[in-house]
């Protein structure tokens, strides 16, 4: 692994160099096209320059031809002028006549010369002018050609420094995250060697000691054992074969995995007929407005029984599931519900078979509706192939799971080179039945879209196209994980059984699974007897000291037990007299009422007596004769009254039936008080009892999520923890690429400031030359 890792760590440096390379030649192609740029603009500012210097001596020129213009004209006055004064001196001497006319002979020939000479600096003005105007527009285009293959450059430059950049950037992050990784692959690495070290210890301690037990079983065998039984299988069939329990349990596993794809495949077969039975009501003659064709009418009819041939499938590969489970050896022979779903296998395809001549007849019917068109015909011609192609397929598949289903008939029906033949051809056709499923699926799509774009098409039948494409979708799905679940375990499958006979050597009857599997059985249960262990019992000493504990706590409980039943009958009798009392109380303050209410009868007889005329004797006797009645009334013999609730001491008056029956009124009321204050209590403590119980399931209920919460709340904790660990290995990578990119960027900044102040200084010495050149052009 670190070989691996510094050969790509080398490449990465060789592509590094040669980027690395290419970049400063471009720059120096850069550096070479700016020069040349630059001499070119200096060029076009010389050649400015003598455009310049050819417009100031044209200007002189024009100037000069001016003069000469204006010389010429006033020379031609002059002429006229002494032509005239020639004709006024006709007469006179020859002499100045001669002299006038070489003058005039002498400006002539001036004349002439000055206008070849200005003739001859406009041809030459007019072709420097072409010339420079030619030169130009070619240093204008080449300039502009410069400027865009500059432009070009740089932006080739730009984009490769980018480039450059971001693959440099790449490299070394990847170059620090190899070298954790080689950090932590060292470590590794030393711990593995470690390790190693110490299996490669523990394998010779471990070589030793079976190379001694080897030893010494080989020397009881030879002593004690006095033939292998393996070697003959005769005698190793009446030996107990073992037992693989994983592949057991892989085939069960194997086998819920198949019901759940069986009953996705089932559902998608069960709208797949359903909606076509929907379609044929709709399509090419809606039932609704009119009869459909005794055809469509018998079609729809088959279709309408397709869940009794469908759920049969589901059903059967639910017995297969259940009849394998984990004590039971699963082969071809022993399995005896795939017998039963091969049978339902067989009649769903018999089923197929039924509706296929009138499933082509259909699509017939369809072909021969009036709208239906050349490429909706020819649809309906693929989709009666892809019905003859499923229903093929599925005889196939029906041939094959009826083989399979064979051997738990008859034993000898299929040997196990050819079961591993028929689980082949089988793989095969599941993919035959995916791809068919996928034609179907795609040609019913497109017939679809082409049914559209008629103009009979209701939204009924649109509703019932998607349906069907939808069920098609699904079967489709459906087929190609059945066929890749098949293809991923043909292995396993075409794998001898799950047991064998000791040694390996042979084969073993499958019906001796149930005999093996029942003495395992017994053994195990066995040796779980022999194994339990027994209770343990408690020393006699021990006992003894608990014995005296025991007594001892039920001594003490029992006299406990007293004190309550003496605290109880002590609380009950005073509770009796505190009922007792309480009445001798109402009763005293009743009578306390009623001796008011008398002595105020008294005194209101007393005032009516001293205020009117009856004698003084009347009223002595009078009074004599109350205080005598009084005197009686408290002479009288005092009575007593028990109840239940305790003794009532009471002293008989004149009254005596009305304070009976207010004692028992009063009674009456109390107890009736002390009823509705108990029956209070007893609902007061029912509803504290079923709050209290509310509560406590409340509160076990919030213990047990707040646990789920902890547990929750620790792997979040470990998870953050996790990321957090993460997180800081990231920060530090990008501390430490962006540590190195900084410095990367500041040698560039150093770099680029360095080119800078060169670019100033020819800047500087640029513009001192151009002020030297102006100045001398000035002195000129």
């Amino acid at each position: 692994m670190a070989a691996d890792l510094q050969s790509k760590y080398t490449k990465l440096a060789q592509e590094y160099s040669k980027l690395r390379a290419q970049n400063q030649v471009l720059k120096k192609a850069v550096v070479d096209e700016q020069a040349n740029s630059n001499s070119l603009k200096e060029e076009l500012k010389q050649r400015e320059q003598g455009l310049r210097k050819a417009e100031q001596e044209m200007d002189s020129l024009s100037f000069r031809n001016q003069q000469l213009a204006k010389r010429v004209e006033l020379l031609q006055e002059e002429l006229l002028a002494s032509e005239a004064k020639g004709k006024k001196t006709k007469n006179k001497g020859d002499s100045p006549s001669q002299q006038s006319f070489q003058t005039q002979s002498v400006f002539d020939e001036d004349l002439q010369k000055k206008i070849q000479e200005n003739e001859r600096l406009h041809i030459q003005f007019y072709e420097a002018d072409e010339l420079h105007r030619q030169q130009e527009a070619q240093l204008r285009a080449r300039l502009v050609q410069l400027e865009k293959d500059a432009e070009q450059h740089q932006t080739v430059v730009d984009n490769l420094t980018s480039k450059y950049m971001e693959s440099i950037e790449k490299l070394q992050s990847d170059k620090a995250r190899l070298e954790i990784k080689t950090q932590t692959l060292e470590r590794e690495a030393k711990e593995c060697k470690l390790r190693t070290e110490e299996c490669q210890q523990q394998l010779r301690k471990y070589q030793s000691e079976l190379s001694s037990q080897m030893k010494h079983s080989s020397s009881v065998i030879q002593e004690k054992v006095p033939f292998n039984d393996t070697k003959y299988d005769d005698y190793n069939s009446l030996n107990v074969p073992p037992h693989n329990r994983r592949h057991q349990l892989k085939a069960r596993d194997a086998a819920g995995q198949a019901v759940s794809f069986v009953q996705d495949l089932v559902s998608a077969l069960l709208n797949f007929h359903s909606y076509t039975e929907q379609r044929v009501h709709i399509y090419p003659l809606d039932s609704s407005i009119e009869s459909i064709s005794p055809l469509n009418q018998k079609f729809s009819q088959y279709l309408h029984e397709n869940a009794a041939y469908v759920r049969p499938l589901e059903d059967g590969v639910m017995q297969v599931h259940q009849s394998i489970t984990e004590d039971t050896v699963t082969v071809l022979e022993t399995v005896n519900k795939l017998q039963d779903f091969s049978k339902s296998f067989s009649t769903y395809t018999n089923f197929l078979q039924k509706i296929l001549p009138y499933q082509l007849k259909s699509l017939e019917e369809e072909c021969d509706v009036p709208l239906c068109t050349a490429s909706l015909n020819a649809k309906n011609r693929e989709l009666q192939d892809d019905m003859k192609n499923l229903t093929a397929v599925f005889e196939k598949l029906q041939n094959y799971i009826s083989l399979l289903a064979l051997p738990s008939v008859r034993l000898d029906a299929m040997p196990q080179s050819s079961s591993n033949a028929v689980f082949t051809q089988l793989a095969a056709c599941l993919h035959g039945l995916h791809d068919t499923t996928k034609e179907l699926s795609k040609h019913y799509s497109q017939k679809v879209t082409l049914e559209q774009e008629l103009p009979t098409v209701t939204q009924k039948l649109r509703t019932t196209n998607e349906c069907l494409l939808s069920s098609l979708a699904s079967l489709t799905n459906s087929t190609g994980k059945i066929a890749t679940f098949f293809s991923n375990n043909l292995d396993f499958f075409a794998s001898s059984a799950g047991y064998g006979p000791r040694g390996g050597a042979g084969n073993l009857n499958p019906l001796q699974a149930e005999s093996m599997l029942s003495n395992k059985k017994a053994a195990s249960a066995y040796i779980h007897t022999v194994r339990m262990t027994r209770p343990e019992s408690v020393p006699y000493t021990e006992a003894l000291s608990n014995r005296r504990i025991l007594t001892s706590s039920t001594e003490s409980r029992e006299g406990l037990m007293q004190q309550v039943q003496q605290s109880q009958e002590k609380i009950a009798r005073l509770e009796q007299e505190k009922e007792h009392w309480l009445l001798e109380a109402q009763l005293g303050r009743v009578r306390l009422e009623k001796e008011n209410q008398r002595i105020a009868d008294l005194e209101a007889q007393l005032s009516a007596v001293l205020g009117g005329d009856i004698p003084a004797c009347s009223q002595t006797s009078s009074l004599t004769t109350e205080q005598t009645d009084l005197e009686t009334e408290t002479g009288r013999e005092v009575s007593h009254s028990t109840s239940v609730v305790g003794m009532l001491t009471t002293t008989p008056t004149s009254e005596i039936v009305g304070d009976e029956e207010s004692r028992e009124h009063l009674i009456k009321t109390h107890y009736m008080m002390r009823v509705a204050e108990l029956t209070t209590q007893l609902q007061m403590s029912d509803s504290k009892a079923v709050h209290f119980h509310a509560e406590c399931r409340a509160l076990a209920k919030r213990l047990a999520i707040a646990e789920k919460s902890r547990d929750t709340l620790t792997e979040e904790v470990k998870r953050a923890n996790q990321n957090i660990t993460t997180l800081q290995d990231e920060l530090s990578t990008t501390k430490r690429s962006y540590e190195d990119q900084l410095s990367m960027m500041s040698d560039h900044l150093c770099s680029m400031n360095e080119t800078l102040s060169k670019q100033r200084e020819e800047i500087d010495t640029l513009k001192l030359g151009n002020k030297g050149n102006s100045k001398k052009n000035k002195g000129r």
